[in-house]
């Protein structure tokens, strides 16, 4: 006997009733395939991260991954994202707030700019040329690495606003020949990394035996071959070297940068690249006040801070923690970005709150080139243009240039519930 009463509405289900339930393929669009699958399940640059380390070897995931030393910076850069709190105006929100913004002067559809990472096509074969893909249908500039596995010329090809990043070299000749190479292609900006005087101790580098192209190992050997596909792929697309040198230039050969570069930096090494390129100068890596003003003294036109996403000096500066300071130094004499811990839309709403111009990202993309090579990125960009809209109508801000300091501030240190922080 049914332990429920009687009720004449209870029927038996029809089909039409069921069908709506069901998982079924689009009948209006073709099936997705394995890539798409694993994009749509990305929700957040969280997940994205989690995905890539499945596609790619042990060896390449430390080294996009992991911090220098003890790697406390790489938790700083978060834990100061996470002290952020926003002050909303409910009378203000809007519905389709304006992501909209100028970048060293030249439109931009957001505040965003995919900053440099080298060796991308250790992360998926198609490298340099699928970020920038990205970033030019998203509009928004790249910045191809010194220490790019895709040429100058190849990466000009995709169009779109392409940023070169330089290391100035010891021989100078080597430098000038970047720059004219990347002017003739169209290169809008120069882009000089001041915080590489060495290459900072990353220690699971060191352990793996990481190099370009990767050495087999007894260590590395187990790592590789649980990634076929990655394998595979790596082999059959052409060569894997430092593709803004010569064939065969010394400065191609991995482990040469610490003795070809030039380690004693100074302001009138920006007046110089200034000079040489005859455009517009970032100068990436300033972690005070003084360098700040020294480089725009010298002739820069932006300056980035950055500690290299904690990979260079660990116990560095926590950029989104010296923003205010340097905005307050500088004024309107040059424009301020911003890179390192950057996880999500929100964290770049917080960034230009504290006075940033546009801010870099580098892990996220990435993470998205690890998991779908030029759909990765795509992905990973929708993602923090989703939340910083998100982020902006809650805020109550119309557009970027409506966000400002009455929206952030810093909650204490200690009166927050610590969550574990995400690379």
């Amino acid at each position: 006997m049914s332990q429920f009463p009687a009720d004449p509405r209870r029927r038996i289900p029809r089909w039409s009733d069921v069908e709506p339930f069901l998982r079924r393929p689009s009948r209006t669009g073709a099936r997705p395939d394995a890539v798409d699958r694993r994009l749509a399940r990305c929700v957040t640059i969280g997940d994205l991260e989690k995905r890539a380390k499945r596609r790619v070897p042990a060896p390449v995931w430390d080294y996009v991954h992991t911090g220098a030393e003890e790697e406390v910076t790489l938790r700083r850069n978060r834990e100061a994202f996470e002290r952020v709190e926003f002050s909303p105006r409910a009378f203000e929100q809007v519905g389709d707030p304006d992501l909209s913004t100028t970048i060293l002067g030249r439109p931009a559809a957001s505040p965003l700019f995919l900053a440099p990472t080298g060796y991308s096509r250790l992360s998926h074969h198609s490298g340099e040329i699928a970020v920038a893909a990205a970033a030019a249908a998203a509009g928004v500039p790249y910045t191809l690495s010194t220490y790019a596995t895709t040429s100058i010329a190849d990466v000009a090809a995709v169009g779109g606003r392409n940023w070169f990043q330089f290391y100035v070299m010891r021989d100078r000749a080597v430098s000038r020949e970047h720059a004219e190479e990347a002017r003739r292609h169209g290169y809008e900006a120069a882009v000089l990394t001041i915080d590489t005087a060495i290459t900072g101790l990353k220690a699971s580098d060191l352990r793996n035996g990481f190099s370009v192209p990767p050495r087999l190992t007894a260590r590395s050997l187990a790592g590789f071959a649980r990634r076929p596909a990655w394998v595979a792929n790596t082999l059959t697309t052409g060569p894997l070297r430092f593709a803004t040198f010569p064939p065969g230039s010394e400065y191609g050969v991995w482990g040469a940068s610490n003795h070809l570069r030039e380690p004693r930096l100074r302001p009138a090494d920006v007046a110089w690249l200034k000079q040489l390129w005859g455009g517009p100068v970032v100068v990436k890596g300033v972690l005070s006040v003084a360098d700040a003003i020294a480089a725009v003294d010298a002739g820069a036109d932006a300056v980035q801070l950055s500690n290299h996403g904690g990979r260079q000096l660990d116990r560095s500066p926590v950029p989104l923690e010296l923003l205010p300071r340097v905005v307050d130094a500088i004024g309107d004499r040059a424009e301020v970005y911003l890179d390192s811990g950057v996880r999500s839309g929100a964290d770049v709403v917080a960034a230009l709150g504290f006075g940033a111009r546009a801010v870099g990202i580098g892990r996220p993309y990435l993470y998205g080139l690890m998991v779908g090579g030029r759909r990765g990125v795509d992905r990973c960009l929708d993602i923090l243009t989703s939340d910083m809209r998100r982020t902006m109508t809650l805020l109550g801000t119309a557009d970027v240039g409506a966000i400002g300091g009455q929206h952030v501030g810093f909650v204490p240190h200690g009166s927050y519930a610590r969550v574990p922080p995400s690379r």
